[in-house]
């Protein structure tokens, strides 16, 4: 099947003006949705129609892809074929009236706090990675960053003598403070690991790969893997985790939901208060389970 990658690739960075990150997933969602069509014999792309596209989304689920595995999968195909059609290679997208239904609601995976010990427990600080990696696992819980603020984190960033991190982009700023284990780790990274694994100067990241080029967010999606396995820990662990954990840990021992709001950096209230249903789901499982007269 013929496919206009390239010339996609340019409209989402030219017009579209997409992030780093949207625009990588659009296209490995529009590679896959290409392979998938060479394997039906699709030969171009206006014989695509909207069975098709339903077609792919049922092969999507079967094969046990998220549901947001799946609506982003839409999306990317969905702003593809309005490409197509404004540069008049196809008359109209297939990508309509396609709506997946909602699964369950399911509240994120939140670590215990022996969990947690038992993760930042696992980096060896006696060599580099693992002292990188106790920096960035300790840095990530202590502030509820997310992974793509992490691997972008520049050395500029952390003030390790007053214990904070601040994060600034063209639409936010956020000041974060870090506890003293925090500190200490991100300190023993910069004072013996990292000058030798990062020997250009001009990189500012903060963490890297041991190649010292920038870490991707796959690169610490195994760090976190290789750590849940090696703590035993049977819970699905992903950089995500630590960031439930982290805000769900602050509204337990009593921090406004506002302030966790600032600090998570969610722009609405409502993303924030999951944690509040998930706290009030956690105690309604405690009384059902524990009081003598509710049994």
């Amino acid at each position: 099947m013929k496919d206009f990658k390239k010339e996609f690739s340019v409209f989402l960075e030219t017009v579209k003006k997409v992030s780093k990150n949207t625009l990588e997933s659009y296209l490995r969602d529009l590679s896959q949705f290409l392979d998938y069509a060479d394997s039906n014999d699709i030969k171009s792309a206006d014989a695509v129609d909207n069975d098709f596209v339903k077609q792919y989304i049922i092969h999507l689920q079967k094969s046990g892809k998220s549901y947001s595995t799946q609506t982003r999968a839409l999306a990317s195909l969905r702003c593809y074929y309005d490409f197509l059609t404004s540069m008049s290679i196809v008359k109209q997208s297939p990508v309509y009236d396609i709506k997946l239904s909602k699964p369950e609601k399911k509240f994120p995976e939140i670590l215990t706090n022996k969990e947690i010990e038992l993760l930042l427990a696992q980096p060896d600080c006696s060599d580099l990675k693992g002292c990188r990696d106790k920096a960035m696992l300790e840095i990530l819980y202590a502030t509820g960053i997310r992974v793509t603020e992490l691997i972008n984190v520049s050395v500029h960033d952390v003030n390790l003598q007053i214990g904070i991190l601040h994060l600034h982009t063209d639409h936010s700023e956020r000041i974060i403070p870090m506890y003293p284990d925090a500190v200490k780790a991100i300190l023993n990274y910069c004072t013996k690991a990292r000058d030798i694994v990062v020997y250009d100067s001009n990189v500012t990241e903060l963490f890297t790969n041991m190649n010292g080029q920038q870490m991707t967010r796959q690169g610490f999606w195994k760090i976190i893997k290789q750590y849940t396995k090696q703590a035993n820990i049977k819970k699905d662990i992903t950089p995500h985790t630590l960031r439930h954990s982290f805000a769900a840990n602050l509204l337990e021992n009593g921090a406004p939901l506002r302030d966790i709001q600032e600090i998570l950096g969610h722009s609405d209230i409502s993303s924030t208060q999951i944690y509040a249903q998930i706290m009030r789901n956690r105690y309604a499982q405690s009384y059902k389970k524990y009081h003598p007269m509710a049994k």
